[in-house]
């Protein structure tokens, strides 16, 4: 049965791997300024916040749970970054900072949902409405833009005359370690074993709570590193940045495959994900389609993302029923007279 499930993500994966690849040859031909160095340093860098935020939020879904609260940690960051910028600190003493308040918000939704067993739906739900809150009240409606140069230059700078921004390559040394940390050691194993069957997991012996804590704990811990880079690579730091982003995240996990009940996924059907989202929006943009109808895209992304993996996996079932039901059927031998 998982070697069934392993063999349909991988399909979904090349699905999702092969659309972006189709966006992007018909972008590049028909779609004019898409293929040169600025569009492409643009598209990857106002897509790497979807990225940055998705790497934990794979594993959060596959082990069966979810944060929607992540936009607003970043948010909350980003208030917290320039209302101490404000007051004369440091953007080295800023940062680590930062980065630990994001762990106490992620700590905050894990220990809700696994000490006192409450839906991480609904958890995350007021804690999206919380810390945004808290945001507004930290900074107000202030906008702080003077950080050094040298940040504002690394989040939004690229190499040389190339596409690729400097902040992509810390980005892959990150996707690295979660694909390692996913696919190839014993805790990875046990977050899919926790999403297929959480009763399961416990009786196996995996320790269920701890794992799903560090999960959200690093969850909020990246989504806080989000709020960083957003601040400095958009030069603006407020309340409400990276507002409405945990959509975007949510819909590019889903449309790489990974299933919303848990157990199954890969962070390359994830990835892919999210950068078919970013060329579509990327694409949209450079066609003058209006912030609103982006969203609305968005938003029937997501429910084909959740849609299509199901509907394939009923055709599947199907037809295997259907083979069944065709194959011969052997005869029992007569019983000796």
């Amino acid at each position: 049965m998982a070697d069934f499930s392993l063999s349909r993500a991988i399909r979904w994966d090349t699905v999702v791997g092969a659309l972006l690849i189709v966006v992007l040859l018909l972008s590049f031909g028909t779609v004019d300024g898409f293929g040169n160095a600025l569009n492409l340093s643009f598209l990857i860098g106002n897509t790497l916040p979807i990225a940055m935020i998705a790497l934990p939020m794979t594993l959060l879904v596959v082990s069966g749970e979810i944060d929607l609260s992540v936009a607003s940690t970043a948010g909350l960051s980003g208030a917290v970054m320039g209302a101490l910028w404000n007051q004369g600190m440091t953007i080295e003493t800023i940062i680590p900072i930062c980065l630990v308040l994001g762990v106490v918000c992620g700590l905050i939704n894990g220990l809700l949902v696994t000490r006192l067993g409450l839906p991480s739906l609904a958890v995350t739900i007021g804690t999206l409405a919380a810390y945004r809150g808290i945001a507004q009240i930290v900074l107000g409606s202030d906008a702080v833009t003077d950080f050094p140069t040298q940040y504002l230059d690394f989040a939004a700078g690229r190499i040389g005359d190339t596409f690729i921004p400097y902040a992509f390559l810390p980005f892959l040394v990150l996707l690295a370690i979660a694909v390692v940390a996913l696919h190839a050691t014993p805790f990875g194993r046990s977050i899919f074993a926790t999403g297929a069957s959480e009763e399961a997991a416990r009786f196996a012996g995996i320790r269920v709570k701890r794992q799903k804590l560090i999960l959200f704990t690093v969850t909020g811990l990246m989504a806080s590193l989000t709020g960083i880079f957003w601040a400095l690579h958009y030069a603006s730091a407020r309340y409400d940045n990276a507002t409405g982003l945990e959509l975007s995240v949510v819909a590019a996990v889903l449309l790489g495959g990974i299933d919303f009940d848990g157990g199954k996924g890969t962070l390359g059907g994830a990835i892919a994900g999210v950068f078919l989202l970013g060329a579509l929006q990327n694409v949209m943009s450079l066609q003058d389609v209006s912030a609103q109808s982006q969203i609305v895209v968005t938003g029937v992304l997501l429910v084909l993302s959740v849609l299509g993996p199901r509907v394939a996996r009923q055709i599947s079932v199907a037809r295997a029923g259907r083979r069944a039901a065709s194959a011969p059927v052997s005869k029992a031998p007569s019983p000796a007279s």
